[in-house]
């Protein structure tokens, strides 16, 4: 599996529209194009001052043929926008004048302008943090019905092809939720399930890990793992699962069928819902590490449409693989 040649050519099948609101970072501004002349995208729309902008891309020599630019400050939609965003939020203590102050930042924009169908996916991060892009996201676009937590997935590829598919998996949370409880952990796992289907293209088989299998241990946190695979049973979930597990017994079948021989794991597992985020970002990190698979992320999920976060630190290489990817999500 090459995954982002993979991704690549999923976006490019079906290209969508994308808004990058980080619009005058002169490395969006090569990645707009580069996603444009790719034909990743059917648009790229860029938020911020059109004189920024314009500016940034001519000491780049980047040509913005083709590119759309939007100043929310001086687009006929605020108005609108801001409307939507009072609706919103008004149960918070949200003011029509704060609305209209709030939708001319462009992060807030280009979420409002997925959530209106005005676009089809965002990806930002470049300049912005995590937890704004993560506000944005929860309070404009929200998350999947059914769920209320939105975390994150590493796409880990290179791995001993007896694991996972074709030595693909799925590891899930890593890099949002801190210690999630049973409900968080349920609405993780059931993300997980969702993104193992979009990135791997397979029904997903996941693991409930935790340091005991079925009970061999007696601890809080294990009481957790336990809960959370009950809360998934009474939910009825469309995907195989299973925990509490110890991370041989869920990847080993023959640990599988000495620890926990009712198991309905009979295929190979290929997404691993991890505790908290230290099991998840430690566990992630030491098979890129030590193991030298890829890890591909983190992708954000449990949002009703697609949004992704960049590093600050990313590349232009980064930023156009992480908007193939998101791209590729839109249904």
């Amino acid at each position: 599996m090459n995954f982002v040649i993979d991704m690549k050519a999923k976006a490019s099948a079906a290209p969508k529209r994308l808004v990058l609101p980080e619009g005058t970072d002169k490395r969006i501004i090569r990645a707009a194009r580069i996603i444009l002349d790719e034909k990743l995208a059917a648009g790229v729309t860029l938020l911020g001052k059109t004189a920024d902008i314009q500016e940034a891309a001519r000491t780049e020599g980047v040509d913005l043929g083709g590119i759309g630019i939007i100043s929310p400050a001086e687009d006929s939609r605020l108005s609108k926008y801001a409307e939507v965003y009072y609706e919103l939020r008004k149960n918070k203590g949200m003011t029509p004048e704060q609305a209209e102050i709030d939708m001319v930042d462009t992060l807030r924009w280009g979420a409002m302008m997925v959530q209106q169908n005005d676009a089809d996916a965002i990806v930002a991060g470049c300049e912005r943090t995590t937890g704004d892009v993560l506000r944005a996201g929860l309070s404009i676009i929200g998350t999947i019905p059914g769920l209320k937590t939105a975390s994150s997935c590493f796409v880990m590829t290179g791995l001993d092809p007896q694991y996972g598919t074709d030595g693909s998996m799925i590891f899930s949370d890593c890099a949002v939720v801190p210690n999630p409880t049973s409900d968080q952990l349920a609405d993780i796992a059931q993300s997980a399930a969702i993104s193992c289907r979009e990135f791997l293209n397979v029904e997903p088989v996941a693991a409930l890990l935790s340091f005991s299998t079925k009970g061999s241990a007696a601890h809080d946190d294990v009481v957790k793992v336990q809960t959370t695979a009950n809360i998934l049973k009474e939910k009825k979930v469309d995907f195989v699962f299973d925990g509490e597990l110890q991370a041989d017994s869920a990847l080993v079948p023959s640990v599988l069928e000495k620890k926990a021989p009712d198991s309905p794991l009979k295929d190979k597992v290929n997404v691993l819902v991890f505790p908290d985020l230290d099991a998840g970002n430690i566990g992630y990190k030491l098979v890129q590490r030590l193991g030298k698979a890829q890890a591909f992320g983190p992708f954000l999920q449990g949002f009703s449409k697609p949004i992704s976060d960049l590093s600050r630190g990313a590349s232009v290489d980064d930023i156009v693989t992480t908007c193939a990817v998101t791209l590729a999500r839109v249904k």
